[in-house]
């Protein structure tokens, strides 16, 4: 055999020990990061799975504090309620109710309201703000709001008012549950003293007003100028009616228009102006 050809030869076997060895590199290579991405997916999976715990941990921890608060400001107003029921101490419900509560200043008059809506319905008596041509509603954080007029009962004396803004607003309540001998607070503004509380209790219902209908509490809640439109509010912190009127030679003798009969009012001034009803 030649030489050239030994050569040639050795250079195959040389070539193809080359490529072989190339080859199982190659093979190595994809075992080993096949390998890796095992080992990727293994600590992916993992890492996802305590996230997973985690976050469930903290949702369940957070829940559980929900609860708490949740669970103590019920128990803050049942105790407010047992208060209220029990002692004639009255904070805990002025606290939970005050913010719904406005001032109404006009330019021939001065009254009180009680916001119905998040977005700033507001009712009051009519006569309050029937002959008034400028109409602020002062909230109890101390802002003033110019207030449109939306429509009034003149025969219920309800009317309707709209600020514009987000509002806490007052818990409404069924004047059919109420019962003789309740205590009672009224909120409102007698002579401008603004947020004033005075109590009393229920002293008869389904009293006749001066428009002929029987549709008032009587109380002896001390009423003043400025308490009209104002709420009349029970140990619940609900209220059951719009403080109205009293009977001037009388001492402590005044009225409250049932709350069910001012919210069909109210409703039906809304239906007639807006084409809804908004409570």
């Amino acid at each position: 055999m030649k030489s050239g050809h030994i050569i040639f030869i050795v250079l195959l076997i040389v070539i193809a020990s080359q490529i072989s060895t190339f080859y199982l590199i190659d093979i190595k290579i994809e075992e080993t990061l096949s390998a890796l991405n095992n080992t990727k997916d293994a600590l992916d999976k993992k890492i996802n799975t305590t996230n997973e715990n985690f976050q469930s941990r903290i949702n369940t921890i957070t829940a559980s504090v929900v609860s708490l608060s949740s669970t103590q400001t019920d128990l803050q107003e049942e105790i407010g309620k047992v208060k209220a029921r029990s002692s004639s101490d009255f904070s805990n419900i002025f606290e939970n109710e005050k913010r719904g509560i406005v001032t109404i200043r006009t330019d021939t008059s001065q009254g009180t309201g009680f916001i119905l809506t998040e977005d700033g319905y507001i009712t009051t008596n009519n006569h309050v703000i029937e002959e008034a041509e400028i109409i602020q509603v002062v909230t109890y954080d101390g802002d003033s709001h110019s207030a449109s007029r939306i429509g009034v009962d003149e025969e219920l004396d309800v009317a309707l008012l709209k600020i514009k803004g987000n509002f806490e607003i007052v818990k409404i309540g069924d004047s059919d549950k109420v019962k003789i001998g309740e205590k009672v607070i009224a909120i409102g503004n007698p002579f401008g003293l603004d947020f004033t509380l005075t109590e009393g209790i229920i002293s008869a219902r389904d009293r006749t007003g001066i428009n002929d209908l029987p549709y008032y509490f009587q109380i002896d809640v001390p009423l003043n100028p400025g308490n009209s439109g104002g709420p009349l509010i029970n140990t619940d912190g609900e209220v059951i009616g719009i403080n109205n009127f009293k009977v001037i030679e009388a001492e402590n003798l005044g009225f409250a228009l049932e709350i069910n009969k001012a919210i069909e009012a109210v409703n039906s001034i809304a239906s007639q102006a807006i084409n809804r009803t908004i409570i």
